[in-house]
């Protein structure tokens, strides 16, 4: 799944090159009215040495996405961190 349908919206996960270094990325694209795409980077301070894993960390944030706000931002649960690290404890 790379991509998930939205009322006003498409979202599609992708990976873009950044120097040497990838970062995962949702890109929101208005479905049936005009304007531009939006890219929304995901765990801005993570980037990736390899496409496949930027990639796979966008499709499960992609996956993640409960609804859009009404100018296609995304939207996260509350606990959302993007990271597939466990959370020490506290």
């Amino acid at each position: 799944m790379t991509d998930r349908l939205f009322d006003d919206y498409k979202v599609h996960a992708t990976a873009v090159a950044e120097g040497s270094r990838y970062t995962a990325c949702l890109v929101v694209t208005p479905r049936e009215r005009t304007g531009f795409p939006v890219y929304y980077a995901i765990c801005e301070n993570r980037s990736f040495r390899e496409s496949e894993l930027a990639e796979q960390a966008a499709v499960k944030a992609l996956a993640a996405i409960v609804g859009l706000e009404g100018d296609g931002t995304p939207i996260f649960p509350d606990d959302y961190t993007g990271f597939d690290d466990a959370t020490p404890p506290t």
